[in-house]
């Protein structure tokens, strides 16, 4: 899709493509079309809740896309395991975790090839996945919630499962997104709680969790085009200066981390999201009026708000208001923007609901999921 045509909206659809929002439920209700029509949102995304059945979820999608004047970005967080939005309709898919202990790198495509497949005949666009954590043997003893979400122990397990993950996910047509930046492995806490504090040092960071980023972006650039910001604290490479003691900001809201880090030394020049903005790490500091702004300022594309309609509004009302005030650069508006159009250019759109291929892709999944039970009795879905 060009970006004159985004470039060329009304200011407030302009400021609505910012945001990733969250429905309600599992239909397009007057709650749900209130909603959408009042925000015109770039991107939904689904959940567990919004999950009924095969032919629920692709018309859900389809009567949102039908509310917005501009191509409507879906997504979903379906990585298998712990983190499965469509259990109710499908199999059971594996964790990271399980099909690593495995070593089983053909599983790993295969996974992504289904749920790319699967995704796209649902109408989803984006897999908010795979997670890039790196879970080692001390780490695994954390209570982060990552532990069976990780591909590995190393960068260069992580590096070579989200590879191949990727490749098979990204053939079908369906975007991943490499999550959660810069690294979250080493938070002694799950930020859907609180703010997970990461006590590594700039150099540690780049030898072990920036290590898969960094060679991901450099040899295939071209194929990691969406970045998700984690809610991480990082105190030894971001502290705010001139507060007593300093203050340690989530990655997701400060530029140190998305315009520095990311964009300015990684190089990485794609889409950026947050993190839901709803989750404990923002919500217990921040109002989300102010989390919204800082976050956009800090240099994130696109906000997911993924839970609350009035929370939805709110931080939408904010964005339109801080432009308005100036508060957000006419050149941060339009490279986002620009952005935005590039991501959806790149996706394809829904392909046709097929219940017989649906079926053999069921079959597949639990085809899988018996290799792994056989090897590892007990681990294949955690």
């Amino acid at each position: 899709m060009p970006s004159d045509r985004f470039l060329s909206l009304p200011f407030e659809q302009q400021i609505g493509q910012f945001f990733f929002i969250g429905l309600p439920g599992k239909t397009i209700d007057s709650e749900a079309r209130e909603l959408i029509e009042e925000i015109k949102p770039g991107g939904i995304i689904l959940f567990g809740r919004n999950v009924d059945s095969p032919d629920q979820v692709r018309k859900l999608l389809d009567d949102a896309r039908a509310l917005v004047p501009t191509q409507l970005l879906c997504g979903i967080d379906q990585e298998g395991g712990l983190v499965d939005r469509l259990r109710e309709i499908f199999p059971a898919m594996p964790s990271a975790r399980a099909l690593r202990q495995h070593g089983d790198l053909a599983g790993v495509r295969t996974l992504g090839s289904i749920t790319g497949e699967l995704l796209r005949m649902l109408g989803i666009d984006i897999n908010f996945a795979p997670v890039m954590s790196i879970i080692t043997q001390e780490r695994s003893q954390l209570t982060n919630g990552l532990y069976s979400r990780s591909f590995g122990s190393s960068p260069g397990e992580v590096l070579g499962y989200t590879t191949v993950y990727m490749r098979g996910l990204q053939g079908t047509g369906c975007l991943g997104c490499l999550k959660h930046f810069p690294g979250i492995g080493a938070g002694t806490v799950d930020s859907h709680i609180e703010m997970p504090m990461v006590p590594l040092s700039r150099d540690d960071l780049l030898a072990q969790d920036l290590a898969p980023y960094i060679e991901l972006f450099q040899r295939a650039d071209d194929r990691v085009r969406v970045v998700m910001v984690s809610h991480g604290g990082f105190p030894n490479i971001n502290i705010e200066k001139g507060t007593t003691g300093g203050l340690v900001e989530p990655a997701s809201i400060s530029p140190t981390i998305v315009s520095q880090l990311l964009r300015k030394e990684m190089g990485y020049r794609h889409l950026v999201v947050t993190d839901d903005l709803e989750m404990g790490a923002i919500a217990k500091q921040y109002e989300i009026e102010e989390a919204v702004v800082k976050a956009f300022n800090a240099g994130e594309d696109m906000l997911l708000i993924c839970a609350t309609p009035t929370t939805i509004r709110r931080g939408y009302h904010a964005l339109v208001e801080a432009a308005r005030n100036k508060q957000l650069s006419e050149r941060r508006i339009q490279g986002s923007l620009k952005r935005i159009a590039a991501t959806k250019t790149l996706a394809q759109g829904p392909r046709p609901l097929d219940m017989e291929r649906y079926e053999k892709l069921a079959n597949d999944i639990r085809e899988l999921n018996k290799r792994l039970e056989y090897i590892y009795p007990g681990e294949s879905h955690v």
